[in-house]
């Protein structure tokens, strides 16, 4: 009798061949069907339109060819989960069934989560501010099927909405020129920025830090601090800048600016009184009413000028304030595995602001008499509220669907009332009552998706404080983060995802991502001495270099070009209104990386981006304060200072100590052990070679451009020419 295992085989074989046949068929099938795509995505942001009538895609290749296939223009919408009126555009307009047929019909609709694709949104960004003068979240772009922007907005009622719609969508069916015409001029645009600087390749000389104090003088608010008299935005580079700027001149005036701006700041709205941590801006000149978006690099940016600025005055407070940031991010946006989630809502139950406000009659509710009037007298309570708002924006947020509170109080410090330090019992014990009752509201949404470069940002903030505050649990936590990256966020070539989300990474890392990571690691170095980050960070800017070098003019692009639907592939130098400049960061990392590493070409490098942009550093000086902290960096004759010692010893401690809590930005710090191993020179950094013990004691190598001419055993000696800077040569 013959074996019937072949025969089965061949059946299952064939049921298996049937199944994924007919699973294959299905999703073809589908994927020619007309459906909210965004079921298929993770992103926050993209999962609260994932319900909607609109047939959204996300950003990719279905998109745009589906738009060529059918001649048809493409709505681009950019936002963020945590953006107040992008969800008032969400219950307004993609929630109104006149917008969503007219949208299906018309048009191939995409949506973007700028946190996850900020590549896609500086390009947009970029373009809506030069058609319209402005910009802001969220955006909304009408696109040619190749891309190509032909008219954008930030938000507009449903009204403005459909009405630009329909306009869009019949010039395209009877005068598809003008259409056109808009898109030659966009592209015309595009070659021109591209155009734009990498004329002058001389480096600017020290006036351009004199320019920068007037211009920054110039918009100085004296009375509260800040940049600006209408809404504002903590500037924290800008701040850091100035900082330099007194190092190196001790000009009181920079240091009024900085000081006056962060006793505001703290004092005010801006600052979660009760839970800690920033919100992301003001909207009001004396920092009391904040827009109450708490953003991860918002808190992490803003602590590093706190920690130099502490460093500076030796002010308590700052280093509280400092602390009391970090504590919130450690207690509210920690990942259990490692990571740090990216930022929380400014709206709770449909309302902005609802989980951080109070009423008068609800805190005589829950107060006794004495600690009610501990709470009025220091937070400026009153019944009327100070938290209104204004009847316009009311009536829009009613539209889509969202609440407006009234008669409530945010928290604020009044002008002449000083910073609680805990001696009042009545306020402590009204605060931690107040605490309570606010952890069992309803919290705003938690955007959990976990953003390399972000999480570079509070990394190297977590390893400042750790050593600046003599706190070891920040290194723990900065440790445990930049492992979490290094071990979940790369493929198997090493190089950086941007997102990570419940276990999976989505999103090539672009330049900000390398750039912060790196500077992150040299940060972490820096404040254990593990050369396994040094070496990390070397690995890392190879990658970088290899990614996204232009190798004309020598300067990075901020996409590694893999993205053929992108209409550009921009290079940025200047700042954000939010972050830092990728590539002064990049400058930075390879000015230290070159004195850690005695690699001079690194150094060369540095230089070239620096320059790179030298007239628009002196036109527009503040949109440049990152790259001129780089600038300041190579003037300087950074200190390269290296301890040699035994690692308890109290002169080791004493003297790496000393060079963390003085404000001495353009440093590296190297430790190496007294009798070093010859043989394990590839184990050593280059910049700890030939350096050991004078007399048996602890000694510090303080060099300058690679040149050690001050090897001291002297603590008193050590001090003053590690803080000597070289001054700026002004008019």
């Amino acid at each position: 009798m013959k074996s019937s295992k072949p025969l089965i085989f061949i059946v299952i074989f064939s049921i298996v061949v049937l199944l994924i046949t007919t699973v294959v068929l299905f999703f073809n099938f589908r994927d020619d069907k007309n459906y909210n795509r965004l079921v298929n995505e993770q992103s926050p942001y993209l999962q609260l339109h994932a319900n909607h009538s609109i047939w959204w895609f996300p950003w990719g290749d279905k998109a745009f060819e589906k738009a060529k296939k059918n001649n048809q223009l493409i709505y681009l919408s950019i936002g963020y989960s945590s953006c107040h009126w992008c969800h008032v555009m969400e219950g307004d307009s993609f929630q109104d069934p006149e917008i969503a047929s007219f949208l299906n019909k018309n048009f191939i609709s995409i949506k973007v989560d700028r946190e996850e694709r900020p590549d896609i949104d500086r390009i947009y960004m970029d373009i809506l501010v030069a058609m319209n003068g402005n910009g802001g979240w969220p955006v909304n772009m009408i696109l040619l099927p190749d891309g190509t922007p032909v008219i954008g907005a930030t938000f507009m009622p449903k009204k403005n909405f459909l009405s630009l719609l329909k306009q869009v969508h019949s010039n395209w069916l009877e005068n598809p020129d003008t259409l056109n015409q808009n898109a030659l001029s966009v592209q015309e645009w595009i070659k021109d920025e591209e155009k734009t600087g990498f004329s002058n390749t001389t480096l600017p000389d020290d006036k351009v830090f004199q320019k920068y104090l007037a211009d920054s003088e110039a918009s100085f608010d004296p009375e509260f601090g800040g940049f600006g008299f209408q809404v504002k935005f903590p500037k924290p580079f800008q701040l850091s800048m100035l900082l330099r700027i007194y190092k190196r001149t001790n000009d009181v005036t920079a240091l009024n600016m900085v000081t006056t701006t962060l006793d505001n700041m703290y004092r005010g709205g801006l600052f979660d009184q009760l839970g800690g941590g920033f919100y992301r801006y003001s909207t009001d000149r004396k920092w009391h009413i904040p827009h109450f978006e708490k953003m991860l690099y918002t808190n992490a940016l803003i602590v590093l000028a706190y920690l130099e600025a502490y460093q500076v005055t030796h002010k308590k407070e700052y280093a509280q304030v400092a602390r009391e940031t970090l504590d919130y991010v450690l207690q509210d946006l920690a990942h259990p595995g490692g990571g740090f989630y990216s930022a929380e809502d400014a709206d709770s139950e449909k309302t902005e602001g609802k989980f951080y406000v109070w009423s008068e009659n609800e805190l005589k509710e829950v107060l006794t008499r004495e600690e009610f009037n501990a709470v009025q007298h220091y937070y400026h309570v009153t019944a009327q509220g100070n938290f209104n708002p204004i009847e316009k924006i009311r009536k829009l947020e009613e539209a889509a669907g969202l609440m407006s509170i009234h008669n409530v109080n945010v928290f604020f410090l009044t002008k002449d009332t000083e910073r609680p330090d805990g001696s009042n019992k009545y306020l402590k014990m009204a605060r931690e009552k107040l605490k309570q009752i606010r952890s069992k509201r309803v919290r705003p949404l938690l955007d959990n998706k976990i953003l390399t470069s972000w999480n570079a940002l509070i990394i190297t903030a977590l390893a400042k404080a750790s050593t600046i505050l003599n706190e070891k649990r920040y290194l723990v936590a900065a440790t445990k983060t930049a492992t979490f990256i290094l071990k979940e966020m790369r493929n198997s070539k090493g190089e950086l995802f941007r997102r990570w989300l419940n276990g999976s990474v989505k999103h090539r890392a672009n330049l900000d991502d390398y750039a912060y990571f790196i500077q992150s690691l040299i940060s972490l170095y820096e404040s254990d001495f593990s050369k396994k980050w040094i070496d990390g960070a070397i690995e890392l800017q190879s990658l970088q270099d290899e990614l996204f070098l232009d190798n004309k003019h020598k300067v990075y692009y901020y996409t590694d070009g893999s993205d053929a639907k992108l209409i550009q592939r921009k290079i940025v130098l200047s700042d954000d209104a939010s972050l830092p400049s990728a590539n002064a960061i990049s400058a930075l990392n390879l000015m230290q990386l070159a004195d850690f590493t005695l690699k001079f070409d690194y150094k060369k490098s540095a230089a070239k981006i620096i320059s790179s942009h030298s007239k628009q550093m002196i036109t527009s000086s503040i949109s440049y304060s990152q790259m001129l902290i780089a600038l300041d960096y190579l003037t300087d004759l950074a200190k390269e200072i290296v301890i040699i010692g035994e690692p308890e010893n109290k002169s080791t401690l004493e003297m790496i100590q000393f060079a963390r809590s003085q404000f001495i930005p353009n440093k590296i710090l190297a430790f190496g052990l007294p009798e070093m191993d010859k043989s394990r020179v590839n184990d050593t950094l280059p910049i700890l070679f030939g350096k050991e013990l004078i007399d048996k004691k602890t000694t510090a190598y303080v060099c300058e451009n690679n040149v050690c001419n001050y090897p001291t055993t002297d603590f008193l000696k050590y001090q003053e020419i590690i803080t000597k800077p070289v001054p700026y040569h002004f008019d």
